[in-house]
């Protein structure tokens, strides 16, 4: 079964037209616009001779957003738009290393603006309208920004929701159509918005996690809202488990308008109730609570409990104890996505036209050390499909 499973992965993955990390061209955008020509990724300064300039719109202070940013940053050096002054900080926010871009960055054809930068706050619903309202009033009085990077599902909705005739980028979200930033895998509905859309990229995880831990009860955690219900994919969980009968134990534990602190204290005791309630198996799904320091915590609650633990987010969790993921392609090849159609932009494209889909190599991440902790001995098909293994306790 094991094997049926992992070549009906592969094949699906060859079947994307698409290589990893490689912006499409528009010939293979649904939209009613999109023309059968490539626009290429070639410097060049803008129709009146200036430089692009590029503004920046996060939804909050979440650790994967600097270090998408600085991908993308990376992905356009690497096409020949501009070379840095010095080393990008590491563990900067998001804010401290957009600043240091627009200080630091040497171009002839495009700028990071200093005070085009944006946020509503750490993930403060209350602040998002003002923001919206001040990034409009922005682009009606200046119209000096040619381009928005929104980072995050909050930036994305509300780019999508403020609807500027600036053509923007939306980066790093759980899933751009469930909340509503694109009408659809193949078409944004904004002739001015693209994002990065990977089909059913959590269906995939959630069956492969099925068929190598056949649960019957499913724990996961996540804020019960609109946005908490999109960053834990529970849709998809949940077609997944009509589909295959199990069932879902859900924890709340709020996320947004509070405190990092808070939502750490709220994810891990919601992980921790999990195991009281004798869940067969764990999806540890994106949440503010959910950091690179609280998911060791998280793993060895898990580990004790002897509950075989699945991670959305990858082999950088699994290398923290969580027992199994599907290992994501590095974030050079995100950053090369976005920075490829950035440059298909300023080349003439409506984000629209460019191709949203993006395919993550389907690879097994295995953590052998949590394994062996909570008994459970992996089929040998896995050990042999693993492609990153890990033996670190958390």
């Amino acid at each position: 079964m094991i094997s049926r499973f992992l070549s009906l992965m592969l094949l699906a993955a060859s079947l994307c037209v698409f290589p990893v990390g490689r912006a499409a061209t528009p010939a293979a955008a649904a939209a009613p616009s999109a023309q059968a020509r490539v626009f290429p990724t070639t410097p060049t300064l803008r129709p009146d001779g200036q430089r692009w300039r590029i503004g920046y719109v996060e939804s909050g202070d979440y650790g994967d957003y600097p270090l998408t940013l600085g991908e993308i940053v990376k992905g356009l050096q690497h096409l020949g738009w501009l070379k840095l002054k010095g080393t990008m900080p590491k563990e900067a926010s998001g804010h401290d290393l957009w600043q240091w871009l627009a200080q630091n960055t040497d171009s002839k054809y495009l700028e990071f603006v200093a005070d085009a930068w944006w946020q509503p706050g750490n993930f403060d619903a209350s602040k998002r309208e003002p923001m919206r309202e001040a990034i409009a009033q922005r682009i009606k009085d200046r119209h000096d920004i040619n381009l928005i990077i929104a980072m995050g599902t909050w930036a994305g909705q509300d780019m999508r929701k403020l609807g500027p005739p600036v053509p923007t980028i939306v980066a790093s979200t759980s899933d751009p159509v469930a909340s509503g930033i694109s009408d659809s895998v193949k078409d944004s509905g904004r002739d001015n918005l693209q994002a990065r859309i990977e089909p059913e990229r959590y269906q995939r995880q959630v069956r492969l996690f099925h068929e190598i831990v056949p649960f019957k009860k499913l724990g996961i955690v996540y804020e019960n809202s609109e946005a908490g219900r999109t960053y834990g994919a529970v849709a998809a969980v949940e077609q997944v488990s009509r589909e295959l009968g199990f069932t879902v134990q859900p924890c709340y534990a709020q996320s947004n308008s509070i405190t990092t602190e808070q939502a750490v204290s709220n994810a891990v005791q919601c992980y921790k109730k999990l195991t009281e309630e004798r869940v067969d198996a764990v999806y540890v799904t994106t949440h503010r609570g959910v950091t690179a320091d609280s998911i060791k915590e998280i793993a060895k609650i898990l580990e004790q409990a002897k509950v075989p633990s699945f991670s959305m987010n990858g082999s950088k969790e699994v290398k923290s104890g969580i027992l199994l993921s599907l290992a994501q392609a590095d974030l050079s090849y995100v950053g090369l996505f976005h920075a490829e159609s950035i440059a298909r932009i300023f080349n003439g494209a409506k984000p629209r036209q460019l191709s949203q889909v993006w395919i993550d190599p389907p690879k097994i991440a295995l953590n052998l050390a949590t394994a062996r902790a909570i008994g459970f001995d992996p089929p040998v098909d896995i050990l042999l499909a693993a492609d990153e293994v890990y033996e670190t306790a958390p």
